[in-house]
């Protein structure tokens, strides 16, 4: 008997969290719905990589970032 009402409890605790989270999406959706930001901005989403990117001949070594040497001190 007891197992029974515990596992009735869980099961209602589960749908009340599914209809809760569904009643939440809602809201949320309508909130987004309410904004209109209209066309997304110059210059971002509309890059072209290939354009961007500069040409190197084959076999040209790539640039290695600039690291500190540990012998540098402040002064």
């Amino acid at each position: 008997m007891e197992i029974a009402i515990t596992v009735s409890v869980i099961i209602a605790m589960i749908i009340i969290g599914v209809l809760m989270i569904h009643l939440l999406n809602g809201q949320h959706d309508e909130r987004i719905a309410a904004f209109h930001y209209g066309d997304t901005r110059p210059g971002i989403g509309r890059r072209s990589r290939k354009s961007r990117r500069t040409a190197r001949p084959a076999g040209a070594p790539v640039a290695a970032p600039h690291r500190k040497h540990s012998d540098e001190g402040p002064g």
